[in-house]
C-alpha cells in the first residue's frame, strides 16, 4: 500500500474504495441470505450496521480519490482517506466479528472506529477549506 502524500494516492484510494465497496456488497448479500436464519434479529442488525457504515465510508474514500486527483498539495485529504480506512476496519470489522461470534468485547473496539470516521470527516472538511483559500 502506498501511504505517501503524493498525487498517486488518488489511484490508491480509488482502488481501496472500489475494493471496500465490492466487499461491502458481498457482505450485504451474505447477511441478507446466509445470516438471516442463523443470527438473532439483534445480531443481524449489528451486522447490517457494519455493512451500512462500510458503504458510506467506501464512498467517502472514493470522494477522497477524486479530491486527491485534483489537488496534489493537500495532505489533509490523504489523512481523511486513511482515517476512513482505519474506521472501516475498526468500526465495521468489530461489528462483523461481534455479530458472527456473539463475543461482546468486540463492541468495545467499535467506538474507536467511530472516532476514526469523525477524524476523517474533519480532515476532509479542512482539506476542502484549504483548497478554497
Amino acid at each position: 500500500m502506498n501511504f505517501s502524500f503524493s498525487k498517486s494516492s488518488a489511484s490508491t484510494f480509488l482502488r481501496i474504495g472500489a475494493l471496500l465497496g465490492f466487499i461491502d456488497v458481498a457482505f450485504g448479500a451474505f447477511g441478507a441470505h446466509a445470516l438471516r436464519e442463523r443470527l438473532s434479529p439483534d445480531l443481524l442488525a449489528v451486522f447490517e450496521t457494519g455493512v451500512r457504515y462500510q458503504m458510506y465510508h467506501a464512498l467517502a474514500i472514493l470522494i477522497v480519490a477524486l479530491f486527491r486527483g485534483r489537488s496534489s498539495t493537500n495532505s489533509r485529504a490523504t489523512w481523511a482517506g486513511w482515517c476512513f480506512v482505519a474506521g472501516i476496519v475498526l468500526f465495521s470489522g468489530s461489528l462483523y466479528v461481534l455479530a458472527l461470534t456473539g463475543i461482546g468485547v468486540f463492541g468495545a473496539i467499535t467506538p474507536i472506529g467511530g472516532l476514526f470516521f469523525l477524524a476523517g470527516w474533519l480532515c476532509l472538511l479542512f482539506a476542502a477549506a484549504a483548497k478554497e483559500s
